[in-house]
């Protein structure tokens, strides 16, 4: 029996039920909103849709001992409504608001035996999931956020339509945090095997605008739509099939970072346990600082938000 609990059933706790239901990847969903009837459809609209699935799955709600024996629980908590009229366009805004919220859920979850890995997309993920590890006291290694994944996607997104090839042709990664100071590591990134830095030097591809297309993206689909849902959700599933299948895959992803003292993004493979190995990189000096910089910005707004908020 592979178990799942989604807590916030918003536009992306709703969006990665249903593609999860989808695909089949697990037989049990544990739903959780403080909005009683937001969950209660959710349920019964997925539940509508099980006679036309391939495969069957049960819909529990608004149970936290049922997350005692699930494999994955997923953050998907917050309030995109703090990001109209952000002229900042930083995460970090909805920390205040999230830090009592994830305080609460933290709590009920050491109410149950749940011993899997948690995942956490609420924003701003790397604090929220430095937070989640500090009320919860779980293992580093088993509280993920989906960091830069979703960054590293939008970059192979830009960088492919800049070459005219599939995103799937371009492998490399966006760096530190799930926000402003993430940056596109261009020693680690190749358009179909050749260095990205040599293909656009031969196609006169300006990479500059590339990662600014990727750090910003986000915005970009929250300013036509007014959130944003199947790329974030599309991440978390990822993650999420990595750690129920014991994938022992390498993802970007936010964890915990000794040499940093923070959570932020670098590659690392990830299975059943959570993070089970760190994956080295050679990184350019410059992209050394860059991280360095990144971790220190996300270690400072925590310090003054989450502290200030004890």
């Amino acid at each position: 029996m592979r178990k799942v609990g989604i807590i916030g059933m918003g536009h992306v706790g709703s969006a990665v039920a249903h593609a999860l239901v989808q695909e089949g990847t697990f037989d049990e969903f544990v739903l959780i909103d403080k909005k009683v009837e937001k969950v209660r459809a959710e349920a019964l609209d997925l539940e509508d849709a099980l006679a036309n699935q391939n495969e069957s799955y049960k819909i529990v709600m608004n149970d936290y001992a049922a997350l005692d024996d699930a494999d994955v629980v997923i953050s998907a908590l917050g309030n995109i409504q703090l990001q109209h009229n952000n002229p900042s366009k930083d995460r970090f805004i909805e920390l205040p608001y999230n830090v009592e919220q994830v305080r609460e859920v933290a709590g009920q979850l050491k109410k149950t035996d749940f011993s899997g890995v948690l995942v956490v997309i609420t924003n701003p993920c790397d604090a929220i999931a430095a937070l989640y590890q500090k009320e919860t006291g779980y293992p580093v290694e088993r509280v993920i956020a989906t960091g830069t994944l979703l960054d590293t996607a939008r970059m192979r997104r830009a960088t492919g339509a800049a070459f005219d090839v599939s995103p799937k042709s371009v492998a490399g990664y966006n760096l530190g945090e799930h926000g402003n100071t993430q940056f596109t590591a261009w020693s680690t990134v190749s358009v179909m095997g050749q260095s990205a830095k040599d293909a656009a030097a031969a196609k006169d591809v300006d990479l500059a605008e590339i990662e600014k297309d990727s750090v910003v993206g986000g915005y970009t689909v929250f300013a036509g739509k007014g959130f944003t849902s199947y790329g974030i959700a599309s991440a978390a599933i990822r993650l999420a099939k990595a750690i129920v299948s014991d994938a022992h895959e390498e993802l970007p992803v936010s964890h915990y970072q000794e040499a940093f003292g923070t959570y932020l993004s670098t590659p690392a493979i990830v299975g059943r346990q959570g993070i089970v190995a760190e994956s080295t990189l050679t990184l350019t000096e410059d992209e050394k600082e860059k991280l360095a910089a990144s971790a220190k910005s996300i270690s400072d707004k925590f310090a003054e938000v989450v502290q200030g908020q004890q």
